[in-house]
């Protein structure tokens, strides 16, 4: 067991001696964090920006603004005709309703009018608040075609629809897809780099085989099964280091509500960093260089983590595609990651923990098979 710490901390301080190792398999897995935040950490909350030009003067008029400026999305300024084309072409407003004199007398009618809209940015905006302002000019309007000219029957209606003693009450609801989507893009962007690091930590193996390293190693009373089962732990140790930064920046730094408990997040990764290791041996075990093992690397790597959902949501792919990834190990973490968000329990996702670990047995087990079978012991050219 000497021997074997003797590897672990030989290796360590030979991959960390380079600053940019450090960079590489520290810095750049929060790389995926900012690109997240960036994308998803915006707020979607669209204030409307509403001028008011009020040339009626009347009750009906004045309270319609009042209606107006109790809407949650809406930001009411009272402004002069003159003021309004400036206005809409500077962007400062996003349209101008226009209370024409009459308006009140129109609306007790019942048949509104001597109102108009004016945007230069469409439907999308001027959609949102006539479906508001309508619904309320209507409700108003049908009060005078019951009314008719009975102007004390009206006042009566009117007043008490402005008082009803029935209210209707909202809760605003967190929109946690935000910050899904950003756990999910972030923890993606980690099994990337989880993939490429257990590739280079294991590629040191085919390195120090071409520099004759590995061969004077077992010289000593070194084994290979010491030898590679050291090289599996420094790809642990660091994995779990990656690991556990990405999600104290994500939940620390950042304040990404993860909405899963840290310690089921890091088990989930935890998982798939012992696929990852078992991909990379099965890569360097079929590898006869260390170059040949950093193009099949890129091979396999890059391909399956963009089909398995890991950058953008599976469901925009080919259904082709999504039966493809369901092949793939990087999905089913993802997928695991998913429910627990959902509100899964660990306990309960056991067939995806199973599938984790088979994965991981596999691909251990080819590359034990491979490395056995391979007793090549010639230069690398």
């Amino acid at each position: 067991m000497q021997t074997v710490f003797w590897l672990i901390s030989n290796t360590l301080r030979a991959t960390f001696k380079n600053k940019k190792n450090i960079i590489m398999y520290i810095l750049v897995p929060l790389i995926g964090i900012f690109i997240s935040f960036l994308a998803y950490g915006g707020s979607n909350k669209t204030i409307v920006h509403v001028g008011i030009v009020n040339e009626d003067h009347q009750y009906i008029a004045n309270d319609t603004i009042k209606f107006l400026e109790h809407l949650d999305n809406v930001r009411i300024e009272i402004i002069n005709t003159t003021d309004a084309n400036d206005k809409l072409a500077s962007g400062s407003l996003d349209c101008v309703i226009s209370f024409h004199d009459g308006f009140t007398d129109s609306v007790r009618s019942g048949n509104p009018d001597h109102i108009q809209i004016s945007s230069i940015k469409g439907a999308q905006i001027t959609s949102f608040v006539k479906s508001y302002l309508y619904n309320y000019i209507d409700n108003v309007s049908a009060i005078g075609k019951v009314a008719k000219t009975d102007q004390t029957k009206f006042n009566q209606m009117y007043s008490n629809y402005q008082n009803a003693s029935f209210k209707v009450a909202t809760k605003t609801l967190s929109d946690s897809s935000q910050s899904e989507n950003m756990t999910t893009y972030s923890l993606g962007f980690l099994i990337m780099i989880m993939l490429m690091s257990a590739g280079n930590l294991s590629e040191i193996i085919l390195k120090e085989k071409e520099n004759r390293i590995y061969y004077r190693l077992l010289s000593a009373p070194i084994n290979a099964r010491k030898y590679i089962f050291s090289n599996v732990v420094v790809n642990m140790i660091v994995m779990t280091i990656q690991v556990i930064i990405t999600l104290l920046f994500m939940t620390k730094v950042f304040h990404i509500d993860i909405h899963i408990p840290f310690w089921e997040a890091a088990i989930v990764m935890m998982l798939f960093a012992l696929v990852s290791v078992g991909i990379s041996l099965m890569i360097v075990a079929f590898s006869n260089s260390s170059k040949s093992s950093g193009a099949l690397q890129n091979l396999i790597v890059v391909p399956t983590v963009m089909i398995s959902g890991c950058f953008w949501p599976i469901d925009i792919m080919p259904s082709s595609v999504q039966r493809i990834a369901d092949f793939l190990p990087q999905r089913w973490t993802l997928e695991t990651l998913t429910k627990l968000q959902q509100g899964s329990s660990l306990g309960s996702l056991y067939l995806n923990i199973l599938i984790l670990l088979v994965f991981a047995a596999a691909f251990f087990l080819i590359a034990i098979y491979k490395f056995s079978r391979n007793s090549s012991t010639r230069n690398f050219v």
